[in-house]
């Protein structure tokens, strides 16, 4: 998405009321989101899930009109796009007033970023399922939306203007992401994997939980799948052309990522399922996120596919390198993010909205080698960051829940609140060895069973 389409020879009123739907579109992935984690933790767990995703949305929200959208849109800093000037827009003031000479209003691309921002924090709390402590987790969000969401959207999402410097990787690497391949997906999956190397593992990792309620999963995904057409169609910021594509490739590559998971599952399993058809579903979504201005119709089948077959293996090898990625954040949104970042450097062609070729379509290496520079840049930073941040966080104010407290369920014994009636009250026995916040067991603790 390019900052400088926000301006024109007036108000554009008909792409307003796109960017305005989009918004909605990509508010209503909260409770999406909220609802896919739920359905697939356990039942006594499913409101903390809820509540993880709400909270950072609330956090964030709140961060991203104090300092959030300055740092990500505001003028970089020496002019070297590592970072936009924390003051610059301080409170969104400056934002209000009608601008005759902008397309779409700047009130309406800064709410249309901050719901980037607060699905980005939100989607790290599933591979956290089950026992981080939900205060702890709060302050993560915070932490982790100030030191890297924000600089990274910077790089990645802030073009030049006549009056702003923006990111390094949007103009200097000049590297493509359309709606968020790497500041969303590969941000995110790769900072659940650094918080769950700090956090540890469950304490009955691998043989966890069923998911709770796979219908209430099935519909989150649906919801989801709606909420993407907002999240990509708007980053075009303008209804054209460049939405349509963009519509028609997030679809295709769904779907075809949906039939090659349930393909893979039926082959390594002997049965496809719908977790897996979910699931399929958010990686082929993931895999297009950025490259869905990128590719023709064809190419997002290719990259959908692609992802599809690559994804469930890569979710697999959490139990053969023992991390405990509870709703697989990792292998989905990291890995699929990687997918379709990567591939655009093959699979681009000019016809499309960015109008670049890829490897395949003639146009040599050298996107490709832009396309991974950006990936592993985001990468890097990310983990880094978000280790450092979980280890203070364990070290001071402790990140884990007590062994007792996972082992009944994080809802009532947090939130006073079971999502299900027929749950009767929890009963506390005393049992051996409970999880302690580094994830090592030891010592007498207590465990609920149904009364």
């Amino acid at each position: 998405m390019q900052l400088s389409t926000l301006t024109g020879d007036g108000v554009d009123t008909g792409s307003t009321a796109w960017i305005l739907t989009s918004a909605a579109a990509v508010l209503l992935m909260v409770p999406g989101l909220a609802l896919f984690y739920g359905g697939m933790t356990g039942t006594r767990s499913i409101l903390n899930m809820i509540m993880m995703t709400f909270g950072a949305v609330a956090i964030v929200g709140v961060l991203w009109t104090v300092v959030g959208y300055s740092a990500a849109f505001g003028d970089s800093y020496g002019g070297i796009g590592l970072l936009g000037n924390l003051t610059e827009h301080t409170g969104l003031s400056s934002l209000i007033a009608e601008d005759p000479d902008a397309a779409i209003p700047p009130t309406l691309f800064a709410v249309f970023q901050a719901l980037f921002a607060c699905i980005t924090v939100a989607l790290i709390s599933g591979a956290l399922a089950d026992r981080i402590k939900f205060g702890a987790w709060l302050v993560f969000a915070a932490a982790w939306a100030l030191l890297v969401y924000f600089p990274v959207a910077h790089w990645v999402f802030a073009f030049d203007s006549d009056t702003a410097v923006g990111g390094w990787i949007a103009n200097d690497l000049g590297a493509i992401d359309f709606a968020g391949g790497t500041a969303v997906h590969i941000n995110a999956g790769v900072a659940a994997l650094a918080v769950v190397l700090v956090l540890g593992r469950r304490s009955n990792f691998p043989n966890t939980h069923k998911p709770g309620n796979l219908p209430l999963m099935m519909l989150g995904a649906g919801i989801l799948w709606f909420g993407w057409f907002g999240f990509n169609g708007g980053s075009a910021l303008a209804a054209g052309n460049a939405a349509s594509v963009v519509l028609l490739n997030t679809f295709n590559a769904t779907c075809a990522a949906m039939l090659a998971w349930m393909l893979v599952e039926k082959l390594r399993d002997g049965h496809a399922t719908t977790l897996g058809a979910a699931s399929g579903a958010i990686t082929g979504l993931v895999a297009i996120t950025p490259s869905c201005g990128a590719v023709t119709p064809v190419g997002a089948l290719v990259l959908g596919a692609v992802a599809g077959l690559i994804c469930p293996l890569a979710v697999s090898l959490k139990y053969k390198l023992g991390y405990d990625d509870a709703l697989d954040v990792v292998g989905v949104h990291m890995v699929g993010g990687l997918v379709g970042t990567i591939l655009i450097g093959l699979l681009a062609s000019s016809d499309a909205p960015n109008g670049q070729d890829g490897l395949f379509y003639g146009g040599g290496i050298g996107l490709l080698g832009t396309q991974a520079l950006a990936a592993v840049a985001v990468l890097a930073y990310s983990f880094v960051v978000t280790l450092a941040i979980a280890f203070v966080l364990k070290k001071t104010i402790g990140l884990r829940v007590e062994g007792h407290v996972e082992a009944s369920g994080i809802d009532f014994a947090v939130h006073k609140e079971l999502a299900y009636d027929h749950l009767d009250h929890p009963v506390i026995l005393e049992v051996e060895e409970p999880v302690t916040d580094s994830g090592e067991a030891g010592g007498p603790a207590k465990e609920t069973v149904d009364a």
